[in-house]
């Protein structure tokens, strides 16, 4: 792992407080997952949010596996934190 990517890692465990370990587990499971299938998309956004122990509501779980599941994900981070705040 390069200094870019450690970098990055440390980041993501200090404001998650999600192991890098994790990270790979969960880019490995999703290598060839079918993100129109609401299914395989939905428990992708549990695992996700129980990982980062961020709790969803059922209305903004569904809206995030609805964006997914029909390709409407924002281009931005901005506008996808924000989608994660509402």
């Amino acid at each position: 792992m390069n200094n870019f990517q450690k970098g990055m890692f440390d980041k993501i465990q200090k404001n998650t407080n999600i192991r890098p370990e994790e990270v790979y587990k969960v880019a490995d499971s999703v290598k060839n997952a079918n993100f129109s299938d609401e299914k395989t998309v939905r428990n992708l956004v549990r695992q996700l949010s129980q990982m980062a122990n961020k709790p969803l509501s059922k209305e903004k779980e569904d809206k995030i596996v609805q964006s997914i599941v029909k390709n409407k994900m924002p281009g931005d981070v901005n506008t996808l934190n924000n989608m994660f705040k509402k």
